[in-house]
């Protein structure tokens, strides 16, 4: 497994016990449905969270909130949509985004809840 998938992996893990700090019940981990895959399905109260993961090392420019595309969102919405069908859910779907930073041997992390919505 090359370093930048260790990586990613382990900005995954990191958020998953954030998450847990937090506490939020997590449903399931790369979820995935057609071309789509989810990070990470959490719940917190009547709330489904639907969180992307985006782990970089300090100094990386670009917003990356921004890398969610509107293809990929639509994407993560079809897969939500799978989920909560699959799982016979009625609850309240967010998509939210964890950011988790490298700066030196430390990890910043940053929850944006409601990153984008659906209509």
């Amino acid at each position: 497994m090359g370093k930048h998938n260790e990586f990613g992996k382990q900005g995954e893990q990191l958020a998953v016990e954030f998450l847990v700090g937090e506490g939020y019940q997590i449903c399931t981990r790369n979820y995935r449905f057609a071309k789509a895959e989810i990070d990470i399905i959490a719940r917190h109260g009547e709330t489904l969270a639907v969180i992307e993961v985006k782990s970089r090392n300090m100094g990386f420019l670009e917003d990356m909130t921004a890398t969610i595309n509107p293809k990929k969102q639509r994407l993560l919405i079809q897969a939500a949509d799978q989920y909560v069908q699959e799982m016979d859910l009625d609850v309240e779907v967010r998509f939210d985004v964890i950011t988790v930073i490298k700066k030196g041997a430390n990890f910043e992390i940053d929850h944006l809840k409601n990153a984008f919505y659906f209509f």
